[in-house]
């Protein structure tokens, strides 16, 4: 019998060897459990993978997290087709140290705890989501980031027909894949630069090692300027269109121009303060900026 021999006629590693067999079980395990109808891009990528997927949710999760800026796409066209709940205006919650963070999926509330915050975010810098607010979340079956129905798998569409969401998901996998570029848009440097054809956004120059994402229009601007806009336009600045890849020195110059832009900005606003006191009515307080307050923190 012939012995398997790897590159260059040496024998396979003990590591090829477990990769050769983990696949041959996942793929009999994924096409034993695949149903009639497929996405059949998903299934391309899954089976092109170091290490198969095992069950169809899990090729419907790295599909999405491989193709993450395509994922950005389509979380922003679902929440267009959503649109803004009608009476939602985007707030933030209020930081309380004794108080955990809040979270919808619970239905109690804890001592002290304001039932009208849960699912709120302390701070601009987390896109705006009024699903996952408890005051307008849709339940299962509803995707608390874009609020359209999750089918089989966390596919966006009905491809099997069935005519109702399923009732044990709560987001699409291409809204959970988004979502961490939103709030993460760092780790995902790689995609970004060959999106760019590695060439600094500001400077036209090849982006060197150390090149760093940057929002274009800075997320406190707009808190500050655009926050009537209405919710589905708003989540382009966490998205695509506001990011950039810069070399590090131009993003620190830049940095330093928007921190003095800002000190700017609370200056005038503590003149502003000052020149509306009035001291025959000592009991009569500015309510405090948000932004202020969390950029003291």
């Amino acid at each position: 019998m012939a012995t398997e021999t790897g590159p260059a006629g040496k024998p396979p590693s003990a590591t090829s060897l477990w990769r050769e067999a983990r696949n041959a079980a996942a793929r009999a395990r994924l096409e034993k459990s695949l149903p009639a109808v497929f996405p059949v891009p998903v299934l391309r990528h899954a089976l092109s993978r170091p290490l198969v997927p095992p069950t169809p949710r899990l090729a419907v999760e790295s599909y999405w997290r491989h193709h993450i800026l395509r994922a950005d796409r389509l979380a922003r066209a679902l929440a267009a087709a959503s649109g803004q709940p009608e009476g939602w205006t985007w707030r933030l919650g209020t930081w309380r140290p004794d108080i955990r963070r809040p979270d919808i999926r619970r239905p109690e509330a804890a001592a002290g705890e304001d039932v009208s915050e849960k699912g709120l975010a302390f701070s601009f810098r987390m896109p705006p989501a009024p699903f996952r607010e408890v005051s307008y979340t849709l339940g299962k079956g509803h995707c608390c980031i874009c609020g359209q129905p999750v089918y089989r798998f966390g596919w966006h569409r009905d491809l099997w027909g069935q005519g109702t969401p399923n009732r044990n998901a709560a987001w699409h996998a291409a809204c959970v894949a988004a979502w961490k570029l939103w709030t993460a848009p760092s780790d995902h440097v790689k995609e970004l630069k060959r999106r760019q054809g590695h060439r600094c956004a500001q400077s036209g120059k090849r982006l060197l090692r150390t090149a760093e994402v940057d929002h274009r229009v800075p997320l406190y601007r707009i808190w500050r300027e655009e926050r009537a806009r209405p919710w589905p336009e708003l989540l382009g600045y966490w998205g695509l269109p506001n990011l950039q890849v810069v070399n590090r020195a131009i993003h620190a110059d830049k940095c330093a121009a928007e921190a003095g832009e800002r000190a700017s900005v609370r200056r005038k606003a503590g003149r502003a303060e000052e020149d509306d006191f009035c001291p025959s009515s000592p009991d009569i307080v500015q309510a405090p900026d948000p932004l202020s307050r969390m950029e003291e923190r």
